[in-house]
């Protein structure tokens, strides 16, 4: 049975019109994106089988071109309005964050580093600038590397923290193995930043370590 000749109040669309995106579930929210099934089957129902193909909605929506455009009822279009989409989301949560607000919520900078970072496949070294106030300058991704590691070089992060007229940094970088623990050498690159930063009186405030889970903070960690 087509979607269309389903009760109106059972179908996804009009579900989230009258209660809202997040009463819906992975399935019909992608059943949305697809706007379409295949034959013999409904939107739904090929949102439920791709679901089910890729393990789960993250997998899906990080696949690869190859990958996701391999799997029917899917293709060249889709894949770049699903690369369309979350950019935009990305861009969202950027935009929030350059109209000058403090940051004094560390969910908040967890949600978007996780956002940004997670599910990059080589390691990506980002730096959050603050005022005195703890409001945004910018965000900037300054180094990245390889699948197992990023060279960070100190001299450059506090030049440009400098240019900016910073007064504190919150930096992050991803691990793509997804664990999301502290090796020694995250440790002694904190250590050797904040001793730099204190010699030009500016701030460390936190470095975030972002995995498949919450993103880890040393300084609730412990520090360094």
């Amino acid at each position: 049975m087509a979607i269309t000749d389903w009760p109106a109040d059972e179908r996804p669309r009009e579900r989230l019109l009258q209660k809202g995106a997040e009463t819906l579930s992975d399935a019909e929210l992608l059943a949305i994106f697809l706007r379409v099934g295949v034959v013999g089957k409904s939107a739904v129902d090929l949102a439920r089988d791709l679901l089910q193909n890729f393990g789960s909605l993250r997998a899906l929506l990080t696949a690869s071109h190859h990958d996701f455009c391999a799997h029917k009822g899917l293709g060249d279009a889709k894949y770049a309005l699903l690369q369309a989409v979350l950019e935009m989301s990305k861009r969202h949560l950027a935009e929030e964050w350059q109209r000058g607000d403090s940051l004094d919520s560390p969910q908040r900078v967890r949600q978007y580093l996780s956002a940004i970072l997670r599910d990059r496949c080589r390691e990506v070294f980002a730096v959050i600038f603050l005022d005195n106030r703890h409001r945004v300058l910018r965000f900037e991704e300054m180094f990245l590397g390889t699948i197992d590691g990023a060279t960070v070089h100190i001299r450059e992060v506090l030049k440009r923290a400098l240019e900016l007229n910073a007064a504190a940094l919150i930096v992050a970088h991803n691990h793509p193995s997804g664990v999301a623990e502290p090796s020694a050498a995250d440790l002694s690159l904190t250590r050797r930043l904040d001793q730099a930063m204190q010699l030009v009186d500016l701030r460390l405030l936190d470095h975030f370590i972002v995995g498949d889970g919450e993103p880890l903070s040393l300084r609730e960690q412990g520090g360094w």
